[in-house]
């Protein structure tokens, strides 16, 4: 885990040398060493490329064996070698040549078509079969004198193009992931060119320049230092490690890191795409033409929707024309009303919509939503991988109060206001800060004492020194803090093997915690030479630094925990401080490092696969971005539905792949970019109150999915009934207003009054459709019955003294049609007052919006119903006897819906729910028991797989109009499997170099 740190001795160690012989007692053994195991970062050995570098010429497939080349660790000497150059820089002219090789030193993206990328909502089954219906309304409706059909492929066409484009403004207004990447990049960086420092754009960086780089400084491309002057550097962003690194000649600095210290200079070895930086990024978006998970709820769904028209229109075509022999027109007008009533055309606008008033709803929680398709899926999340530093944790270091230990009469309070003494405050390093802030207030740093000197921290001496006249006593003090090894050294007052060997338990306590740890000593001086002795160090205290959990994180997880998602911490930093992280928040330390993700589980342990190995564990420590991403890939390939919360550039190659990727407050632009929920404030309870949120959203979302489901069944077995029975030929014109008026009421239910779940939500659509098909068609048999009393008997008109135009009752009778247009409109719009409530109806109160909407669409209904003669389109106004008659009716009706719910509930549904639990145990234990608790991946049947990839291949379609007709941009920087350990960027530069040598050799 950590190395072990052997800290010199100085001139005072208590080694006795040996007297003469017989002059005195023999002499006390040397004091032994004490190696203090504190927590550091493993260092890998600098090796040798395994190749004959005798010559220059390195043939690609020799650099393409990763085992003999990896510019990341071998020597530096063989980086020059390697690359073709020294230490006084590329000539212009090779540098040129390079560019022309590598290419420029930044990632470039794909932009697309905006007017393309409209039309491409238009580029599904549901909008396929509208189009048809708009093309039958005014190509196919020629002939038999009359004209083509205006009326209805206006309305269609409306209805394309209202859905078309609200669409178009949610997905426009996304962010593009990659782009934010590239803008994070360093912009300007110091080259040395045949010996002469200049400042050039970072784009213009080749493999085998000099740069230079100093405090404040991003670094502009991967490199490996050749001169390192206390340098450290912060890759939080990258690595996702907590604590800035320090660095020293030999050492590899990431594109995109912060120089926090110091200064450097170093050889590029990778630019643009091949650099670490640039691997997250090619990462990110990698998976864009991947289906969506809405989107595939919206193809089940439209496939049913199509099956069911195309069955019935199928049968009119046969009955209609081969049995009824009807005219051309005559049949089309009957085909056009299943067309536009059957398909529920709205459904993506009407989701848009919902999850646009979540959106503004979650904004108001500080969270914005830059792809609102993931509001939905966030509903469905099982499992939440975040990331930890800076995300559960504050990404500040801070003393850990409660694990401070005293070894004199010193308290805890007086060992941190002496470390506090002895550190900067101003221009503070990150451990300065930390026990500054750890007192309070700042100014208690130098309250009370005037200083006289201070040593601040080297990597010579590793630690800092004050000395101070205390102003209560005018004595002279003097308090040093570091290192352990190094302050155990310096104390020769009170040093004994006890205080030793407890001292080394101390340390290697915290360093298995994953803390870090800070010694304090302190001694006196006597008289008013601040230079001069002390009475010597006396240890008085350790310190423990560490990254604290977010104030509210402990509770966001419990609450996640509550509401059955599983949290489990994926972080590039160690292992030692993930487990402690994880006990602190309550996470569990079931943890492994990243090289299990390669190796896979031991052999003979109690995981037989990786893909178990990751589902028990409770996270993973030390991963790269590409093992972020897996992690994501493999659990969305055991069927969960997975979030991921981030804040660097390593997170966001896992934020893109994620069904929802949430950035949090103060993320950088890489990961902001990627995410398709950015929080503006700090902590994580928003995430909470969005996975609450989303439940509410999801849930209006099916009420509308049963309804719409059950529309259309209700729309195609209905009028294609009525044809069948009583050649009954309703206008398509008042199909397209029952549907306008419709939509417009279904669109409150964005606001609609629900109660979210306390599990997961999934679209289980083998009881949508079943409850679809029950209220279909019951609410089918309302309308047939009403028909055949109006049609077959004068029940009405001998009771309620209302007629219609004819009598006895013509089939197509105007007044007639305009009953039917009255009955289907009410009680098709109720359905949904039944479909959103889990219990009566009338004891889940809606809201006010739904319930103002549907009372304004009914009156406009019954107003139509009543003045409406519109002879293009066969109807006329009935009697307000015929409109009271209707709405009894309806009320009558509608009264057993109810009823049949719960009957369905307790039959169908149980049915359904029973067969999948049976299905999950007999899958389960066919697995055997080790797999236990690892679910099974979703399946869907083969048509629904045609169907979803007839919505999947829509930016593929677009992508490929793009390139035919000129518009877009050509994409150039490809996706890739890339491996941290493969050194891609090396064989890539190398094998480039084989090809193109500058020089030859000997």
């Amino acid at each position: 885990m950590a190395d072990t740190e052997k800290v010199s001795g100085s001139d005072a160690d208590p080694a006795v040398t040996p007297a003469p012989a017989g002059d005195a007692p023999p002499a006390e053994p040397a004091r032994t060493k004490r190696e203090y195991k504190e927590f550091t970062h493993e260092e890998e050995k600098a090796t040798h490329a395994n190749v004959d570098m005798s010559t220059i010429e390195l043939k690609a497939e020799d650099l393409y064996d990763k085992e003999k080349v990896d510019l990341e660790t071998i020597v530096i000497e063989d980086v020059f070698k390697l690359l073709q150059c020294d230490e006084n820089g590329l000539a212009p002219e090779e540098a040129e040549r390079r560019l022309g090789l590598f290419g420029p030193n930044k990632l470039e993206s794909e932009e697309q078509n905006p007017f393309l990328q409209f039309l491409s909502f238009m580029w599904n089954p549901l909008s396929w079969v509208m189009e048809a219906a708009a093309l039958v309304a005014i190509a196919l409706s020629n002939g038999e004198g009359r004209a083509p059909d205006w009326q209805d492929f206006v309305g269609i066409v409306l209805l394309l193009f209202i859905n078309s484009a609200i669409g178009f403004y949610e997905e426009r207004g996304a962010g593009n992931a990659v782009k934010a990447l590239m803008d994070s990049l360093a912009p300007k960086a110091k080259v040395k060119r045949a010996g002469q420092w200049s400042e050039i754009e970072s784009a213009d960086l080749v493999p085998g320049d000099m740069i230079s780089f100093k405090i404040g400084d991003i670094v502009p491309a991967d490199c490996r230092l050749t001169e390192a002057i206390n340098v450290s550097i912060d890759q939080a962003a990258l690595t996702g490690e907590s604590l800035p690194q320090a660095k020293k000649m030999g050492d590899q600095c990431f594109s995109g890191s912060t120089c926090k210290q110091g200064e450097a200079e170093g050889v590029v070895i990778s630019t643009g795409a091949n650099t670490f930086f640039g691997r997250a990024a090619s990462l990110v978006g990698q998976d864009d033409d991947t289906t969506g998970h809405l989107q595939k709820i919206l193809a089940q769904i439209g496939s049913f929707c199509l099956v069911a028209i195309g069955i019935f229109v199928l049968a009119e075509i046969f009955v209609l024309y081969a049995g009824f022999r009807y005219s051309y027109r005559r049949g089309l007008d009957n085909i056009l009303v299943l067309l536009i009533g059957g398909i529920p055309i709205a459904m993506p606008t009407v989701l848009s919509v919902t999850l646009a008033v979540g959106a503004q709803q979650l904004a108001k929680h500080k969270a914005i939503v830059t792809r609102i398709t993931a509001i939905e899926e966030l509903a469905g999340v099982t499992i939440l991988c975040s990331d930890k530093t800076g995300t559960l944790t504050t990404n500040k270091l801070t003393i850990d109060r409660e694990t401070i230990i005293t070894y004199s009469s010193f308290s805890a309070e007086d060992v941190i206001l002496l470390a506090a003494y002895a550190s900067r405050t101003e221009n503070q390093d990150a451990i300065d800060a930390s026990v500054v802030q750890a007192i309070g207030d700042v100014s208690k740093a130098r309250a009370g004492i005037k200083l006289l000197d201070f040593k601040p921290f080297n990597p010579t001496d590793k630690r800092t020194e004050i000395t101070y006249r205390e102003e209560a006593t005018g004595k002279l003090k003097r308090v040093t803090k570091g290192m352990t090894g190094a302050i155990i050294e310096l104390c020769s007052r009170n040093r004994t093997e006890e205080l030793e060997a407890k001292l080394e338990a101390d340390v290697e306590n915290y360093a298995t915690r994953g803390l870090r740890s800070l010694a304090v000593a302190y001694e006196e001086l006597d008289g008013d030479d601040f230079e001069a002795e002390g009475n010597g160090f006396e240890l008085i205290g350790l310190l423990s630094i560490y990254d604290p959990p977010r104030s509210d994180t402990k509770q966001t997880i419990d609450d996640a925990l509550a509401l059955g998602v599983k949290v489990k911490m994926v972080t590039g930093d160690q292992l030692a401080i993930a487990k402690e992280t994880g006990r602190r928040l309550g996470l569990g330390d079931h943890m492994y490092a990243a090289k299990v993700l390669k190796d896979g589980p031991a052999p003979g342990g109690k995981h037989r696969t990786l893909d178990e190995m990751i589902m028990d564990a409770d996270g993973f420590a030390g991963v790269f971005p590409e093992h972020k991403y897996e992690i994501v890939k493999r659990l969305q390939g055991l069927g969960h539905l997975c979030a991921m919360t981030g804040d660097g550039a390593n997170d966001a190659p896992a934020l893109s792949r994620a069904n929802v990727g949430i950035a949090v407050e103060g993320a950088t632009d890489a990961a902001r970019g990627a995410a398709d929920i950015v929080l503006t404030e700090p902590g994580l309870s928003t995430i909470v109150h969005a996975i609450r949120g989303s439940r509410i959203i999801f849930q209006r979302m099916r009420n509308y999915s049963i309804y719409a489901c059950a529309v259309t069944i209700r729309i195609v077995v209905c009028f294609a009934i009525l044809a069948f029975a009583y050649k009954f030929d309703f206008p398509p014109f008042m199909i397209l207003i029952i549907a306008l008026l419709n939509d417009g009421t279904i669109m409150t239910l964005s606001v609609d009054r629900v109660l979210p779940s306390n599990t997961p939500d999934s679209w289980d659509l083998a009881e949508i459709f079943s409850y679809a098909v029950a209220y279909g068609l019951y609410l089918t048999m309302s309308t047939i019955a009403l028909v055949i009393i109006i049609l077959e008997t004068s029940f009405f008109q001998d009771n309620f003294g209302v007629s219609l135009d004819s009598f006895p009752v013509q089939h197509n009778d105007p007044q007639l049609h305009m009953v039917v247009y009255l009955q289907v409109a009410i009680i098709s719009q109720a359905l949904i007052f039944v479909t959103r409530s889990h219990s009566f109806f009338f004891m889940e109160r809606p809201s006010t919006a739904l319930l103002c909407a549907f009372c304004i669409a009914q009156l406009i209904s019954s107003i139509i119903a009543v003045y409406a003669d519109w002879g293009f389109t066969k109807i006329h106004g009935v009697s307000g006897g015929w409109v009271g008659i209707v709405w009894v009716w309806n009320i009558v009706w509608f009264m057993p819906l109810d009823l049949i719910k719960f009957a369905m509930r307790a039959t169908v549904i149980k049915y359904l729910r029973e067969r999948q639990e049976t299905a999950r145990a007999r899958a389960a234990a066919s697995s055997g028991p080790e797999s236990e608790g690892v679910p099974m991946t979703r399946t869907q049947s083969r048509a629904a797989s045609i169907h979803e990839s007839l919505y999947s291949n829509r930016v593929s379609f677009i992508r490929r109009a793009a390139r035919k007709v000129g518009f877009g941009q050509k994409i150039s920087m490809k996706p890739e499997e890339l491996q941290r350990f493969s050194s891609i960027q090396a064989q890539r530069t190398g094998a480039t170099l084989a090809r193109n040598p500058s020089r030859t050799a000997a």
